[in-house]
């Protein structure tokens, strides 16, 4: 007994297959360009901004390990150049990975309005870290920009606060700290 396949199986399987493939690849077999503005983790955008900004920590920030954040810029100015800064105020908390530049000039495509970078930091202590980043562009008149702090939490606890002073009652029997010389 001679057995064949019947080709609308065959076809069946063929289409079953390519419905399991992964999601996040086109036909061509790349990978898209930037992920949608829903993927990210915080999205800030003032009323009047030129700019949205979104951002999503990749990994698990660890003391001393390089964390990566993906940012995103949305311009409402169309493809032009904008300047991107990267700013830490405690430096004995974080720092810029060595490889990271602390500012970058890009501009989107033709065809689009956002830019996707890659930021790198390194935290080196736990607790709860910002990253400042800026986005502006440069006019004739001036500058516009949009500022976003990015939260970073390192390890599970908080950084433990340090009361001065002592606690005492005022005339109306509200609480005040105040502050000693000692």
């Amino acid at each position: 007994m001679k057995r064949t396949l019947n080709p609308a199986l065959i076809l069946f399987a063929i289409v079953l297959l390519a419905a399991c493939g992964d999601s996040n690849v086109t036909a061509t077999g790349t990978a898209p360009a930037a992920q949608a503005v829903q993927d990210y983790d915080g999205t800030v955008r003032k009323p009047g901004s030129p700019f949205a900004m979104s951002y999503r920590i990749v990994g698990t920030p660890i003391v001393g390990s390089p964390v990566t954040i993906d940012l995103r810029v949305d311009s409402t100015l169309g493809p032009r150049e904008i300047a991107i800064d990267y700013r830490i105020n405690d430096a004995a908390a974080m720092s810029l990975h060595e490889a990271q530049p602390d500012r970058v000039r890009v501009a989107p495509a033709d065809n689009e309005n956002f830019i996707v970078q890659r930021v790198t930091v390194v935290p080196q202590r736990e607790g709860r870290l910002y990253l400042n980043v800026s986005a502006s562009y440069e006019t004739d008149e001036g500058s516009a920009s949009a500022i976003m702090a990015v939260p970073i939490q390192v390890g599970a606890g908080g950084r433990e606060l340090q009361e001065n002073g002592r606690l005492q009652l005022d005339e109306s029997g509200e609480p005040v700290r105040v502050l000693t010389s000692e």
